[in-house]
Protein backbone atom coordinates (compact mmCIF):
# COMPACT_ATOMS: atom_id res chain seq x y z
CA UNK A 1 0.00 0.00 0.00
CA UNK A 2 1.25 3.47 -0.82
CA UNK A 3 1.76 6.40 1.47
CA UNK A 4 -1.34 8.64 1.57
CA UNK A 5 -1.58 10.70 -1.59
CA UNK A 6 1.59 9.27 -3.15
CA UNK A 7 0.25 6.84 -5.73
CA UNK A 8 -3.08 6.36 -7.42
CA UNK A 9 -2.41 3.09 -9.17
CA UNK A 10 0.24 0.70 -10.35
CA UNK A 11 0.16 -0.86 -13.83
CA UNK A 12 1.78 -4.29 -13.44
CA UNK A 13 3.21 -6.44 -10.69
CA UNK A 14 5.74 -5.14 -8.23
CA UNK A 15 9.42 -5.52 -8.95
CA UNK A 16 10.09 -8.41 -6.56
CA UNK A 17 12.82 -8.51 -3.80
CA UNK A 18 13.61 -5.81 -1.31
CA UNK A 19 14.83 -2.55 -2.87
CA UNK A 20 18.21 -1.04 -2.06
CA UNK A 21 17.48 1.89 0.28
CA UNK A 22 19.54 5.07 -0.08
CA UNK A 23 20.20 7.05 3.09
CA UNK A 24 22.26 9.65 1.19
CA UNK A 25 21.83 11.49 -2.10
CA UNK A 26 21.81 8.86 -4.89
CA UNK A 27 22.96 11.30 -7.59
CA UNK A 28 26.55 9.93 -7.88
CA UNK A 29 25.26 6.35 -8.32
CA UNK A 30 22.69 7.44 -10.90
CA UNK A 31 25.38 9.34 -12.82
CA UNK A 32 27.70 6.31 -12.75
CA UNK A 33 24.94 4.04 -14.11
CA UNK A 34 24.05 6.36 -16.97
CA UNK A 35 27.66 7.14 -17.85
CA UNK A 36 28.13 3.38 -18.22
CA UNK A 37 25.01 3.19 -20.41
CA UNK A 38 26.25 6.11 -22.50
CA UNK A 39 29.63 4.43 -23.03
CA UNK A 40 28.45 0.86 -23.54
CA UNK A 41 25.03 1.15 -25.13
CA UNK A 42 24.64 4.63 -26.62
CA UNK A 43 28.03 5.21 -28.25
CA UNK A 44 27.53 6.37 -31.82
CA UNK A 45 23.74 6.67 -31.57
CA UNK A 46 22.73 9.70 -33.67
CA UNK A 47 20.16 11.00 -31.17
CA UNK A 48 22.85 11.93 -28.61
CA UNK A 49 23.25 15.66 -28.11
CA UNK A 50 27.05 16.25 -27.97
CA UNK A 51 26.54 19.49 -26.02
CA UNK A 52 25.16 17.56 -23.03
CA UNK A 53 26.56 15.18 -20.44
CA UNK A 54 25.10 12.86 -17.81
CA UNK A 55 24.22 14.80 -14.67
CA UNK A 56 21.85 14.12 -11.76
CA UNK A 57 20.61 17.36 -10.18
CA UNK A 58 18.25 18.70 -7.54
CA UNK A 59 17.89 15.50 -5.53
CA UNK A 60 16.04 16.10 -2.29
CA UNK A 61 13.73 14.14 -0.02
CA UNK A 62 10.11 13.74 -1.09
CA UNK A 63 7.81 11.57 1.04
CA UNK A 64 10.83 9.74 2.45
CA UNK A 65 12.43 9.07 -0.95
CA UNK A 66 14.85 10.90 -3.26
CA UNK A 67 13.37 12.95 -6.12
CA UNK A 68 15.45 14.78 -8.70
CA UNK A 69 16.30 15.23 -12.37
CA UNK A 70 18.55 13.12 -14.56
CA UNK A 71 19.97 14.83 -17.64
CA UNK A 72 21.64 12.71 -20.32
CA UNK A 73 22.57 13.47 -23.93
CA UNK A 74 19.47 11.48 -24.98
CA UNK A 75 16.78 12.27 -22.36
CA UNK A 76 15.76 14.26 -19.29
CA UNK A 77 13.75 12.42 -16.61
CA UNK A 78 12.29 13.00 -13.20
CA UNK A 79 13.73 10.20 -11.04
CA UNK A 80 12.49 8.73 -7.77
CA UNK A 81 14.90 6.55 -5.73
CA UNK A 82 13.95 4.64 -2.56
CA UNK A 83 14.89 6.41 0.65
CA UNK A 84 12.98 4.23 3.09
CA UNK A 85 11.65 0.69 2.88
CA UNK A 86 8.33 1.16 4.63
CA UNK A 87 6.75 3.51 2.08
CA UNK A 88 8.50 2.40 -1.13
CA UNK A 89 6.23 0.83 -3.76
CA UNK A 90 8.20 -1.39 -6.11
CA UNK A 91 7.24 -1.36 -9.78
CA UNK A 92 8.60 -3.93 -12.22
CA UNK A 93 10.91 -2.53 -14.90
CA UNK A 94 8.85 -1.06 -17.72
CA UNK A 95 5.61 -1.01 -15.69
CA UNK A 96 3.84 2.24 -14.75
CA UNK A 97 2.99 3.84 -11.45
CA UNK A 98 1.07 7.09 -11.11
CA UNK A 99 2.39 9.46 -8.46
CA UNK A 100 0.45 12.44 -7.14
CA UNK A 101 2.28 15.74 -6.69
CA UNK A 102 0.83 19.17 -5.83
CA UNK A 103 0.87 20.01 -9.55
CA UNK A 104 -0.88 16.80 -10.68
CA UNK A 105 -0.47 13.08 -11.31
CA UNK A 106 2.49 11.75 -13.29
CA UNK A 107 3.33 8.31 -14.71
CA UNK A 108 6.64 6.85 -13.54
CA UNK A 109 8.17 3.69 -15.01
CA UNK A 110 9.98 1.11 -12.95
CA UNK A 111 13.69 0.77 -13.71
CA UNK A 112 16.77 -0.92 -12.29
CA UNK A 113 20.51 -0.53 -12.77
CA UNK A 114 23.31 -2.41 -10.95
CA UNK A 115 24.97 0.73 -9.59
CA UNK A 116 21.76 2.04 -8.01
CA UNK A 117 19.25 -0.76 -7.73
CA UNK A 118 15.59 -0.07 -8.29
CA UNK A 119 14.24 3.40 -9.17
CA UNK A 120 11.36 5.00 -11.05
CA UNK A 121 11.44 7.63 -13.77
CA UNK A 122 9.13 9.99 -15.64
CA UNK A 123 10.28 11.21 -19.04
CA UNK A 124 10.33 14.97 -19.58
CA UNK A 125 12.31 15.26 -22.84
CA UNK A 126 13.60 12.80 -25.42
CA UNK A 127 15.51 13.34 -27.60
CA UNK A 128 17.40 16.36 -26.25
CA UNK A 129 17.81 18.27 -29.51
CA UNK A 130 16.19 21.46 -28.18
CA UNK A 131 19.04 22.08 -25.72
CA UNK A 132 22.15 23.92 -26.88
CA UNK A 133 24.15 23.49 -23.66
CA UNK A 134 24.24 21.82 -20.25
CA UNK A 135 23.39 25.03 -18.37
CA UNK A 136 20.15 25.42 -20.35
CA UNK A 137 19.17 21.79 -19.76
CA UNK A 138 19.96 22.14 -16.06
CA UNK A 139 17.87 25.33 -15.80
CA UNK A 140 14.85 23.66 -17.44
CA UNK A 141 15.24 20.55 -15.28
CA UNK A 142 15.34 22.51 -12.04
CA UNK A 143 12.35 24.62 -13.17
CA UNK A 144 10.40 21.43 -13.91
CA UNK A 145 11.29 20.01 -10.49
CA UNK A 146 10.14 23.22 -8.76
CA UNK A 147 6.92 23.31 -10.81
CA UNK A 148 6.18 19.69 -9.92
CA UNK A 149 5.92 20.68 -6.27
CA UNK A 150 3.68 23.72 -6.91
CA UNK A 151 -0.09 23.31 -6.95
CA UNK A 152 -1.66 23.22 -10.41
CA UNK A 153 -3.58 26.27 -11.56
CA UNK A 154 -7.27 25.75 -10.98
CA UNK A 155 -10.17 26.21 -13.36
CA UNK A 156 -13.86 26.69 -12.60
CA UNK A 157 -14.27 22.90 -12.49
CA UNK A 158 -11.35 22.32 -10.11
CA UNK A 159 -10.68 23.09 -6.50
CA UNK A 160 -7.21 23.65 -5.05
CA UNK A 161 -7.38 20.18 -3.46
CA UNK A 162 -7.93 18.51 -6.86
CA UNK A 163 -4.53 18.39 -8.60
CA UNK A 164 -5.79 16.65 -11.75
CA UNK A 165 -6.71 18.56 -14.90
CA UNK A 166 -10.43 19.31 -15.31
CA UNK A 167 -10.80 16.16 -17.43
CA UNK A 168 -10.04 13.97 -14.37
CA UNK A 169 -7.12 12.22 -16.09
CA UNK A 170 -3.45 12.50 -15.14
CA UNK A 171 -1.75 15.65 -16.43
CA UNK A 172 0.08 15.09 -19.70
CA UNK A 173 3.76 15.83 -20.04
CA UNK A 174 2.87 18.57 -22.56
CA UNK A 175 0.45 20.22 -20.09
CA UNK A 176 3.01 20.06 -17.28
CA UNK A 177 5.90 21.41 -19.33
CA UNK A 178 3.66 24.11 -20.77
CA UNK A 179 2.84 25.17 -17.22
CA UNK A 180 6.56 25.18 -16.32
CA UNK A 181 7.37 27.58 -19.13
CA UNK A 182 4.33 29.82 -18.54
CA UNK A 183 5.26 30.23 -14.84
CA UNK A 184 9.03 30.51 -15.37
Amino acid sequence: MSAPGSADSVDGADGGGAPRIHSTDPAPLLEAAFRRIETNDMAGVPMLNPALRVEAIGFDRWQGHWLGILITPWFMNLVLVPGEAASWNSVAPGKRRFLRFPSGDFAFLGSEEPELGEFQCCSLFSPMTQFSDQDGAREVGLAALAALRRPAETTASQTPSDPQPASGRPMSKREFLGAVFRRG
